[in-house]
């Protein structure tokens, strides 16, 4: 089984879209847990704020058929795959950790090269899964996360009243 952990984030019905792409993931991963959801504001655009959140589950799938997953959780969500990226989302799902892989592919970077960069993605993958050690940088999401400069990164909780799956906080 591989530890997957996976961003998710929306700024157009953003509430509706996340309970849909929560639901489609979870009939797929029943074991699905969630962060909290946070609203913060839009990165590289001007924008309504986006609510995220991180999803973790156990997979004996490769991280293609995952991949698969997510694009027809988006798709559901109204996402187009041409949609620009910069822009606003009524859905974006993307693979933080696959495990302990390390790679760089067209299409794939594992792990995700902004999760210690971004406060919307590393806060709740600490709080999902605390112990999990990024593969590069050799530290926890929990000691990345206490030394995260979080001035200018003001995050909001958001209840999604989501009632799948299971919850950390």
């Amino acid at each position: 089984m591989t530890q997957v952990l996976v961003a998710a984030g929306s700024n157009i019905e953003p509430v509706a879209n996340l309970r849909r792409a929560l639901d489609m993931l979870a009939r797929h991963y029943p074991r699905l847990q969630c962060s909290r959801a946070y609203r913060n504001a839009a990165v590289g655009f001007e924008g309504e704020d986006f609510v995220n959140l991180v999803v973790g589950f156990d997979t004996d799938d490769d991280v293609q058929s995952v991949l698969a997953r997510l694009h027809e959780a988006e798709a559901a969500c109204g996402r187009a795959r041409n949609a620009p990226k910069w822009a606003p989302r009524s859905m974006d799902l993307d693979i933080l950790l696959f495990g302990d892989r390390v790679c760089d592919e067209p299409g794939l970077v594992l792990p995700r090269p902004d999760l210690a960069r971004r406060a919307y993605m590393l806060g709740p993958a600490a709080e999902l899964a605390p112990a999990t050690v990024h593969p590069t940088l050799g530290r926890t999401l929990a000691e990345l996360w206490r030394d995260f400069a979080r001035d200018g990164h003001p995050m909001r909780v958001v209840d999604l009243g989501w009632p799948g799956g299971e919850s950390a906080a």
